[in-house]
């Protein structure tokens, strides 16, 4: 399988949703197809839900989630 460069799929546009990454052409948020993974959607379900998004920018924002994982300083949560 091969990687997915999510630039051609994702815009983060002050103009659009306020700055979010959007899917390109939508105004759909990276973080709420991600946020429907996490609860336990399949992609297919975010798909039915969000129609005008497609596999692969459904790809594309879960590679972007993974990329912003990876440069990301992340501290533990207080517990």
């Amino acid at each position: 399988m091969s990687c997915i460069n999510w630039q051609n799929f994702i815009v983060i546009d002050p103009e659009i949703h306020h700055g979010e990454p959007c899917i390109k052409g939508t105004r759909v948020p990276v973080a709420i197809l991600v946020g429907n993974i996490a609860d336990g959607m399949t992609i297919n379900e975010v798909i039915q839900e969000y129609p005008q998004v497609t596999h692969e920018s459904m790809r594309a924002a879960l590679a972007y989630a993974a990329d912003v994982v990876r440069q990301d300083i992340l501290f533990p949560l207080a517990g």
